[in-house]
């Protein structure tokens, strides 16, 4: 495991653009150049940072937080503006991995337009839903759609969902 002082002596990283650069001539790399490759991580479909450092791979995400505070956060790192490619640092947050699916993108999915509203065929309503904890909670029968928004959103305020959760957003 890479430490703060060795990830200091081989990488800078920039904290108001999110990019690391080799200190010196490493390999293919040249001093000065970005560091790492793009990786699509196909489970989720996003993109992410990865650098080698040492035969093993991190994710830049995940060094930024040992470049800034001295550690790995201890679960995950959540991309505040869900794109996983944007690694500055007021764009990253130590999160648990309940927290991070309380900032997750609308699900391409989704035909309401809104995350945790959808049309009940057999009943002619709108329905709303949350899931918190993994677990689904119902949380009505609507004729009207705008009426299934409001109550959605108010769960998420009263579960701490975040402000981005939902939204169209970049992989």
């Amino acid at each position: 495991m890479i430490t703060q002082d060795r990830l200091k002596e081989l990488l800078h990283y920039c904290p108001e653009t999110g990019v690391f650069t080799w200190k010196s001539d490493k390999g293919t790399a040249c001093k000065g150049s970005e560091a790492g490759c793009v990786r699509l991580f196909r489970r989720c479909g996003k993109s992410y940072r990865q650098i080698s450092v040492h035969n093993r791979c991190y994710q830049a995400h995940r060094l930024a937080f040992l470049y800034m505070t001295g550690e790995f956060p201890e679960d995950q790192v959540d991309h505040i503006d869900g794109n996983g490619l944007n690694n500055i640092w007021t764009n990253l947050r130590p999160v648990t991995c309940g927290e991070n699916h309380k900032n997750t993108r609308k699900n391409v999915r989704n035909i309401s337009g809104v995350t945790g509203v959808a049309w009940a065929k057999a009943r002619r309503k709108w329905y709303a839903y949350i899931s918190v904890d993994s677990c689904n909670k119902h949380l009505g029968y609507f004729h009207d759609k705008e009426e299934a928004i409001a109550v959605r959103k108010a769960a998420e305020v009263l579960y701490g969902f975040h402000e981005n959760h939902g939204t169209e957003r970049p992989l």
